[in-house]
């Protein structure tokens, strides 16, 4: 029988804890600060562009298919949450 611990036999081993998932899997996305502002950016623009759009379907619902879109897209739209494209 071996009475020696793994730590006395493998002392480079003790430094760093072992590794249960392989690195590839272990691989998560790190966003900066400026891709968060760019992000909440157009947040903000989406839900100005479907408010604005709402405003104006409801007092020109003429004007609509002059933009090029039915009414029935602009309800979708405007429908949508501001984090959906």
């Amino acid at each position: 029988m071996n009475d020696t611990s793994p730590l006395i036999s493998a002392p480079h081993r003790a430094a760093r804890p072992a590794r249960s998932v392989a690195p590839a899997a272990m691989s998560r996305r790190r966003y900066s600060l400026a891709a968060l502002r760019s992000l909440v950016a157009a947040w903000r623009a989406r839900t100005n562009f479907r408010s604005e759009l709402e405003e104006r379907a409801k007092a020109n619902p003429h004007l609509i298919d002059d933009i090029g879109m039915k009414r029935w897209q602009v309800e979708a739209e405007i429908a949508k949450p501001f984090w959906q494209q």
